[in-house]
């Protein structure tokens, strides 16, 4: 799976490579670029509320390509900063929660827009919010780990990943099936963002042992200190002003 993945992305960072040029050769703005994206997700949230969810996937298609294009562009023209790393990870979280949040409200209007199944509203707006709740703790988990130190970089899907699965079937699919396909891939994505926020806590806590049995042998009140994480990380960034950082 993952090196399918890989071969995916790979001849996506080819199809963009002009767009790519283009901006560096125009010298825009890496955080400029992360804005826009950012605000394609807000909109792709509201058109999702509003039940057009064919419209939405494939205006949050276009977050992927934002996604890719500022740490490219960043790096090529030499802009990298941490703070475009830090306001980058920070606009992935407004924009996670203004899809989910956009779909939340969709299948909370259910009597409205009568799209999918009268009885899967109220059980599909709590599943939204688990996954919204799931989704900003895995993002918590690796910058708290990073924090200590520790890069929890695991977990069963990321961002990236999330982002696909928001868009490009809704895009192709739309409401097809009555509405199955979107409701599956709600579920699928709130079970994971949990199942990967385990993953995460149960690395770190692996990982912090040694440390942990270091302090009760010797008796000290205080553990000792765990070393700085390296300068720029952020936790389920996207690739971004400060450079290519991972998920």
């Amino acid at each position: 799976m993952k090196t399918l993945w890989d071969a995916i992305q790979r001849g996506y960072l080819r199809v963009i490579a002009p767009i790519a040029d283009w901006m560096v050769r125009r010298r825009i703005n890496p955080n400029s670029i992360t804005t826009v994206g950012t605000l394609c997700s807000i909109t792709a949230g509201a058109i999702y509320a509003t039940g057009h969810i064919m419209t939405a996937g494939w205006v949050l298609g276009l977050t992927a390509l934002f996604d890719v294009l500022d740490g490219t562009v960043a790096r090529r023209t030499g802009r990298s900063t941490v703070f475009g790393a830090f306001y980058d990870s920070s606009l992935d979280r407004v924009a996670d929660g203004a899809v989910l949040g956009g779909l939340t409200i969709f299948f909370a209007r259910n009597d409205v827009h009568h799209s999918v199944p009268s009885w899967t509203g109220t059980p599909m707006v709590a599943v939204l919010l688990l996954g919204i709740i799931g989704t900003f703790l895995t993002s918590y988990t690796r910058a708290r780990a990073e924090s200590l130190g520790i890069d929890a970089k695991v977990g069963m899907l990321q961002r990236p990943e999330r982002v696909t699965l928001l868009s490009a079937p809704q895009a192709f699919f739309g409401l097809a099936l009555d509405g199955w396909i979107l409701i599956a891939i709600c579920v699928l994505l709130s079970l994971t963002a949990w199942i990967t926020a385990i993953q995460r806590i149960i690395f770190v806590h692996r990982a912090t042992q040694a440390v942990d049995a270091q302090v009760a042998n010797e008796g000290r009140p205080n553990a000792p200190s765990i070393p700085a994480p390296r300068e720029g990380g952020a936790a389920d960034a996207t690739p971004s002003a400060a450079g290519p950082l991972p998920r």
